[in-house]
């Protein structure tokens, strides 16, 4: 199972390991420059408190893109697994066992992963070679003889190695339950009346919210007297955060559904509306990533937005400080929004591969639309509309749990400062236009190649397909 053809099911998925491993190794890079930057600057040696400082950060940045990548891989072979449904049967029914099944897709894991992390460190380095020759050239940094070689940016390939085979792992657990009866079935996933509800993951999800939860407001709470509280609040979003990822599978159905009651009555908007909730587990596996790359840039932006809020009224008598310390504010935004939004750029990449996927495996079905009169326009906008309802699901969430975990941490650091007063959120109104923009941008990149695949495709031949 690991030849040319899952290596093309493996695209997006090389796309985000790679993505991921240039990022971290150019991050790091970046780090090791500054470093030596300020070693040459300053005639006592340094410290060393800011080499910590910068790498704690890029650490920070690092995991928050792998973990996200992470999520997505899993995702991806989740879905190229329920897939080959018929193929792994067909597998069993010769003799092979479920175990031999799934090693050879965590093999696929291993040569996924390193692939990307090949690919995302000779561009990662390219990346930061070709900035510091520009710069130098420009006169903005000095011509010193710069040493690109730093062992630390290893340690973002092996992440991504080893993060892609965990991925692989996770997303192949399907893989144990295929039956060689199976081999003579149409590969789907189960249908949603005949899947057993996730009693356990649900109990453990709740669990998770409701601790959480009680930590944040409690972290809400401490920090009107003491600003440690923010080290409260930040656990409570940890935990809190990993019980709506556990738990994903029962709330973005119903938010999938409320969205698309949103779309219309029309016949194309009501099978785009239950297409999405027709396989809720596909559903949250396109979506949850987009989720999760949404609540850190909101609840950045949201944290940083509250806090100028705050300042603006200790100093509003100084307003050429404050002017200094907006214009701090607003690079500080860009710069961090940025590094964020790297993720929600993964997290896209995984919606956009999921919904290919999606639509490959549903040739059959859609080649049954079009035997019953189905005009290729047609489909096309119930893929769009389908698109839409996701995208639009998973951004909504992302920002109600970013204004949340943003104005928590934010009220929990300044309430001292604000005299024990509870501060109101701020909200970026860039950032809702960015959010309507890249949801926009995202629904019809996503739709555009899925939607032209399937109408390319003649009806009876869609109907032959198993």
């Amino acid at each position: 199972m690991t030849g040319g053809v899952s290596l093309r099911d493996h695209r997006a998925s090389i796309l985000v390991s790679a993505l991921g491993a240039a990022f971290g190794v150019a991050l790091l890079l970046v780090s090791h420059l500054i470093d030596q930057l300020v070693r040459a600057a300053t005639p006592v040696g340094p410290d060393g408190t800011l080499s910590t400082m910068l790498g704690a950060v890029a650490a920070v940045f690092v995991g928050l893109s792998l973990f996200v990548g992470a999520v997505v891989t899993a995702n991806t072979f989740s879905t190229i697994v329920a897939g080959r449904t018929s193929t792994i049967a067909l597998m069993r029914l010769l003799g092979s066992s479920a175990r031999d099944q799934r090693r050879a897709v965590v093999r696929e894991g291993l040569v996924v992963g390193l692939l990307g992390a090949l690919v995302g460190a000779v561009l990662g380095s390219a990346l930061v070679v070709v900035a510091v020759r520009v710069l130098v050239a420009r006169g903005s940094l000095p011509d010193l003889e710069y040493s690109y070689l730093a062992p630390v940016a290893l340690l973002p390939l092996v992440a991504v190695v080893l993060t892609t085979v965990v991925a692989a792992r996770v997303g192949s657990r399907r893989v144990l339950v295929v039956t060689p009866l199976q081999a003579t079935g149409a590969a789907v996933e189960t249908p949603v009346e005949a899947r057993r509800p996730r009693v356990l993951r649900t109990v453990v999800a709740v669990l998770l919210v409701l601790a959480g939860s009680a930590l944040l407001a409690l972290g809400v709470v401490t920090g009107l007297t003491d600003a440690t509280g923010v080290v409260v609040a930040f656990l409570g979003g940890i935990v809190s955060f990993t019980g709506v990822v556990v738990g994903a599978h029962a709330v973005m159905p119903r938010v999938l559904r409320l969205v698309g009651r949103l779309l219309g009555r029309g016949q194309v908007a009501q099978l785009a509306a239950e297409n999405a909730l027709r396989q809720p587990e596909r559903s949250t596996r396109a979506t949850i990533g987009i989720v999760i790359g949404v609540t850190l840039v909101t609840t950045l932006s949201v944290a940083l937005e509250t806090l100028r809020g705050v300042i603006r009224g200790l100093v509003d008598q100084d307003p050429e400080y404050f002017a200094q310390l907006d214009a701090a504010f607003t690079a500080v935004l860009l710069v961090m929004a940025c590094l964020v939004g790297f993720s929600a750029v993964i997290a896209a990449v995984g919606m956009v591969s999921d919904m290919s996927l999606s639509v490959l495996q549903r040739r059959r079905e859609l080649g049954l639309l079009r035997a019953l009169g189905s005009t290729r326009s047609q489909v096309r906008r119930m893929i769009l509309a389908e698109a839409a309802q996701m995208t639009v699901a998973a951004v909504l969430v992302g920002l109600v749990l970013g204004v949340v975990y943003g104005w928590a941490g934010a009220q929990a650091f300044l309430g001292t400062a604000a005299q024990g007063r509870l501060i109101a959120p701020g909200i970026s109104v860039p950032l809702l236009v960015v959010l309507a923009g890249g949801s926009a941008l995202l629904a019809g990149v996503a739709a555009v190649v899925p939607s032209r695949r399937a109408t390319q495709v003649a009806p009876v031949v869609a109907l032959s397909t198993r």
